[in-house]
């Protein structure tokens, strides 16, 4: 089974549903391509009050949702499928999904972004869902008046953290170096938190438990100590990989997997183009990612009226 369309549009986040919109504006045939949630990794933010236009802030479920209202309501189609793999000629490009229907056209943008970094330490795959998460506005509610971790020292954890002390009766941040990472405003905030500790210099060694998460096997990496912290649940928050897996040997790729493109979003596969957390040198911000996609459509559009 194939499809033809003038522009396939690989990932739904803000830059996919951003490329999306400038597409359909420019009358473009276009269709876009998710696995996943439409709206990115952007809806599991419980509060985003970067993004212009919401001075009181915005749930990322709302403002995910509302990218993709917008875009359905241009004409953007949306196809439910993981893509396994891109093949590309002069003339077109094949998109080939896991359930074995291929897609071919002209232009391609990869918006695909990017997945949870794992820890890849004992009893974090098997403790998956029995006190494991990466998602703590998914989960957070399963540890209403419990003690949990939060991984990490960025953006993301710190939100998150705060996020759980309406739930959690203690949060720990632990975090391997002895400053945080995170935006000022946010540190200010979890500082200021009565319910959030912090286990400085420290990495996670294992997770243990019996049916669910009991505890956290701590190292200081300073002076080498190991200790164990009681818990409930871990929520893991250590960076972000692009999936780019399907793509090597295909496009070129920086040595964390990122997309390398010029400034217009051009990969220098005729034809193909990236946008947002899956590109070099991304700023990881949903405002910047939507900019991304913006770019990627309006160059697919001169490459399809020159090609």
């Amino acid at each position: 089974m194939s499809q033809t369309h003038e522009l396939i549009i690989v990932g739904g986040g803000p830059a996919g549903l951003t490329a999306g919109i400038y597409a359909c504006r420019a009358r473009m045939d276009v269709l876009l391509i998710e696995k996943g949630l439409v709206g990115g990794q952007i809806v599991n933010a419980v509060l985003v009050e970067n993004y212009p236009g919401f001075p009181e802030g915005i749930s990322g479920m709302d403002l995910g949702t509302a990218m993709r209202d917008q875009a359905e309501k241009l004409g953007l189609e949306v196809v439910d499928a993981e893509i396994v793999g891109i093949e590309n000629s002069k003339f077109h490009n094949i998109v080939r999904t896991s359930d074995g229907t291929s897609y071919q056209a002209k232009a391609v943008i990869i918006s695909g972004g990017s997945e949870h970094r794992k820890l890849g330490v004992s009893g974090e795959w098997e403790f998956l869902g029995k006190g494991v998460s990466y998602c703590a506005t998914c989960d957070g509610a399963f540890f209403s008046d419990q003690k949990v971790a939060v991984i990490g020292g960025g953006d993301a954890a710190i939100t998150e953290a705060l996020f759980l002390t309406q739930l959690a009766s203690r949060v720990t941040i632990v975090h391997r170096r002895d400053e945080l990472r995170g935006s000022k405003i946010l540190q200010e905030m979890a500082f200021s938190n009565p319910k959030i500790d912090f286990a400085w210099n420290s990495v996670v060694e294992g997770i243990a438990g019996d049916t669910v998460v009991r505890e956290l096997k701590l190292k200081d990496v300073k002076s080498g100590g190991e200790s164990n912290l009681e818990v409930d649940g871990v929520f893991i928050y250590v960076g972000l990989r692009p999936n780019t897996d399907y793509l090597k040997g295909l496009v070129p790729l920086d040595d964390m997997g990122h997309i390398i493109c010029n400034e217009l979003m051009e990969i220098e596969v005729p034809g193909l183009f990236a946008a947002g957390d899956i590109r070099r040198n991304s700023a990881r911000q949903a405002i910047a990612a939507a900019g991304d996609g913006a770019t990627a459509a309006i160059s697919a559009r001169k490459y399809l009226r020159g090609a």
